[in-house]
This record gives C-alpha cells, structure tokens and sequence, in this order.
C-alpha cells in the first residue's frame, strides 16, 4: 500500500513538472519558429515569459516578416510590444509598403504606430488615395447672394509627416476657407455657377495640405446650390432699422412739442391767475384813491364810462362774427 501511495505521488509531480514546463516553455511555438527558420531559443521564450510578453504577440510577426524578406529583430519587436504598440500592424505595413515600393522603416513605422496613428492604413492610403467629402459650406458673393457648396478631397497619407501632421478635420476646415474665399472674391454668384472649377483651381493654389499628414491631389465640386438673397435680406433689415429710429425720433419730438404746449398753458393759467389778482386789488386801489381825494368823482364816472364802451364794443364785436362768417360762407 504505501508503494502504491508513493508511486501515484511520483506520477503527480512528474506530471505537475511537465504541465509547469509546457506552460512556461511554449514548445510549441518555438518547433513553429524553427520550421519556419526563425532563430530564436528557447531561453529566449522564457525570458518572455518572465517580462510578461506573450511571445506569440512577438514570434507570429517575426514569422511574416522573415517570410516577406523583411530584416527583423526579436528585440525591436519586444521593445515595441514593451511601448504599447501594435507589433502585428506595424509588419503588416511593412510588408505593405515593400510590395508598394513605399521606403518605409521599421523604426518610422513604429513611431508613427506609438503616435497614436494606424500606420497600416496610412500605408494603404498612400496605394489607394482616400476621398474626404466636406459638409455643406455656404459662402455669399459680392452681389448678395448665398452659395452652398460641396467638395470631394483626394488625399494620400505622406508617410513623412504623419509624425506631427494635421488630420482630416484640418484639411475640411482648409478646403471651406477656400471655398468662402473664392466665391466672396466672385463679383457675381453666376460666375461660380458657369465655372464650377474656379473654386477647385484657387483652393489648389493656396497649398493647404502644408503642416497637414496629407497630400492633397484634386479637389471636386460635387454639389452646388443657390440659397438665400443675403444682401437684399441685409437692406430689408437695415430699412426697417432706420424706421424704427426715424419713428422713435418723431415720438420723441412728439413728446417734447407735448410738454412745451403742457408748460406753455401753465405758464398762461400762471399770468391768469396774476392778472385776476391784480385785477382783484383795482377797486380796492380806487377806494383809497378816493378817500386820499387823487381820484375825482367824476373822473371815476368817466373811467365806469370808458369801461362801459369797452365791454359794449367787446360785445358787438363777439356777435359780429357767426354773422359775417356766415355771409362768407353763403
């Protein structure tokens, strides 16, 4: 019994130490390597292991990149893995750029990989030119009217500056400043109309793909349209601006004739109410004239007379009016 204890013990470790061994020695792997005639140990491989590489990630891509006739190191590829990068991307586009001719090396196609930009389609790109189409712009010529303009950009990476090179919104927004150039610079919208490709010639002119990870190979007017009367829209709200100023000054000459008539009647009621006070002390100035003997009896008598005249007169004058106003009218 014990024998059979031990032996079964035995059995247990040899097979704990052979699934250890397997697991942190992928054999397998390396007898792929090998056949494919790719040098690389089998310490190597441990080695991964131990600095947390999946030697997969690192030998699948060195297999492809002897396959292709690529000059490949084990180390750069485990460097670049130990960065962050896309080691499998990064051979593809090499393999790309060889079959295309592209110069491309290694240590620029992992830089621009860590740049955060997807190197093999950068690569595809500079074969197959990508085409950027530009939302709707609208842009007003000099007689007023409103143009709404659509572009198609053909572009092609450049492998050279896609390190610190602008991206796609930059060159849309490049594209729609030339276009609002062009069309505001046309005395007439018929003009843009009639030559559609006024806009792409003047865009192209202007190199706007400079600083940009692109270069620019055609710019199309896809779409054209007219829109709004700008400058006729323009005039109608600045006519209506000048009436309300020209209605809010009236108002306010209005209000002003209104509180210098209000101040001119009170200033009359003012010069009433004197002259009824004034006229208020006359008999009393007339009794003390008499009693101080300046004023004779008969020199009152003829003032009363005098005063008399004055009111009958008035009063013939006042009827005098209807009658001869109305011989006028008769």
């Amino acid at each position: 019994m014990p024998d059979i204890l031990s032996f079964i013990l035995i059995v247990g470790v040899v097979i704990f130490l052979i699934s250890s061994f397997f697991s942190l020695v992928p054999v397998g792997l390396w007898i792929s390597a090998y056949a494919a005639g790719v040098k690389v140990g089998i310490f190597t491989l441990v080695g991964m292991r131990l600095r947390r590489v999946i030697p997969s990630r690192i030998v699948n891509p060195m297999i492809k990149a002897v396959k292709a006739g690529l000059p490949a190191s084990i180390n750069k590829l485990e460097a670049h893995y130990l960065a962050g990068g896309n080691v499998d991307k990064v051979v593809n586009a090499l393999i790309a750029a060889q079959r295309a001719n592209i110069p491309l090396e290694f240590e620029r196609a992992a830089a621009i990989d860590l740049a955060g930009r997807d190197v093999l389609e950068a690569v595809q790109m500079s074969v197959n030119p990508k085409v950027i189409e530009t939302p709707i712009i609208a842009a007003i010529a000099k007689d007023g009217i409103e143009l709404k303009a659509k572009a198609r950009v053909t572009v092609r990476a450049n492998i050279d500056r896609l390190v610190g090179g602008a991206g796609e919104q930059t060159i849309i927004a490049r594209v729609g400043e030339g276009i609002v150039t062009t069309v505001g610079s046309a005395n007439s919208h018929k003009e843009v109309l009639e030559n559609p490709d006024l806009i792409s010639k003047t865009v192209l002119e202007k190199g706007l793909d400079s600083g940009t990870a692109f270069e620019i190979l055609s710019i199309d007017i896809a779409d054209i349209d007219v829109g709004r009367n700008i400058g006729a829209q323009l005039q109608t709200d600045q006519a209506e601006a000048d009436k309300r100023i020209a209605q809010a000054k009236a108002e306010e000459r209005r209000a002003m004739a209104v509180a210098m008539e209000q101040e001119m009647k009170a200033q009359v009621q003012e010069m009433r109410a004197k002259v009824v006070e004034a006229e208020a002390e006359v008999p009393k100035a007339l009794s003390e004239a008499l009693r101080q003997g300046k004023l004779g009896v008969m020199d009152y008598y003829n003032m009363q007379n005098i005063m008399s005249d004055t009111q009958m007169r008035s009063s013939i004058s006042s009827a005098a009016k209807p009658e001869s106003g109305y011989q006028d009218k008769k």
